[in-house]
């Protein structure tokens, strides 16, 4: 009697482990193919849009070929994706070309469309608000809050080197590697100081500045993902999977390189 209650419950004990196996399978398929369709829907409304905008003006161009590349990073992310963490990274990769393709409607003079969810990157960076100029190393900087013939950079928010450079577009895309802007790393980073000290800083700005500085060194101290991880050199960043495009996801474009090995 006594051995058959123990098989009883063996059998049990054994029922129950198969059943929160199957359980547990089936919340990982389901969380993979959710994260999948997620990344696949940004990226074909990514597609779409790039087929419907043209422009000539300098800004509008600079926009659309950002967020050319980041269509192209987005589609090799998708087709090597095999987790929901880098179907995750794909869908910011696409996100972030959307981010480009309402810039570009900006600087077309129409509407930019629908809000888009925030920019993991551009967390605590905040916007420009008024123009900017700076004198650096004998090269003039410009930034401002609109695209125009002198600022036809946009950039979508993120950091460069642990400091917070906020959405705005810019003359020149220093937060790019030596190669791709012509100026180094100490350069970028004189440029960066120099555009947002408290002399130039929007009445309050300063204060967000320094909160996202210590967001971006407290994420370099660390040395996690946004650091020297799937954020910068690896997954988010220029040749990994968030790379291929500016931002990279941040990589091989202007969000790829300072970021993670190419643009940003």
């Amino acid at each position: 009697m006594e051995f058959a209650l123990w098989l009883v419950l063996i059998l049990l004990l054994g029922g129950a482990f198969v059943f929160w196996r199957r359980g547990s399978r089936s919340r990982r398929s389901n969380e993979l193919a959710d994260a999948r369709a997620e990344a696949q829907r940004w990226y074909e409304r990514l597609g779409g849009q790039l087929m419907n905008l043209h422009g000539d003006a300098p800004a509008v161009r600079q926009a659309l070929a950002d967020a050319g590349e980041r269509y192209n990073a987005a589609g090799s992310q998708l087709e090597q994706a095999t987790t929901p963490r880098q179907f995750g990274l794909a869908r910011e990769t696409a996100l972030e070309g959307l981010a480009y393709i309402r810039a570009a409607r900006t600087a077309m003079g129409i509407d930019p469309g629908p809000e888009l969810p925030p920019l993991a990157a551009a967390q605590g960076t905040g916007a420009l608000t008024k123009e900017r100029q700076v004198d650096v190393q004998g090269q003039t900087f410009r930034a401002g809050p609109q695209p125009g013939n002198a600022t036809p950079y946009y950039y979508p928010g993120g950091r460069f080197q642990g400091r917070p450079v906020p959405a705005g577009w810019y003359s020149t895309p220093w937060w790019k590697t030596a190669l791709g802007a012509g100026v180094g790393v100490v350069g970028g980073l004189l440029i960066a100081d120099a555009l947002f000290s408290p002399a130039f800083a929007d009445p309050g700005y300063d204060a967000g500045y320094q909160e996202g500085f210590g967001d971006g060194q407290d994420f370099g101290d660390q040395g996690g993902d946004m650091g020297g991880g799937d954020y910068a050199g690896g997954d988010f960043g220029g040749g990994g999977d968030y790379g291929g495009g500016d931002f990279g996801g941040f990589g091989g474009g202007d969000f790829g390189g300072d970021f993670g090995g190419g643009d940003f």
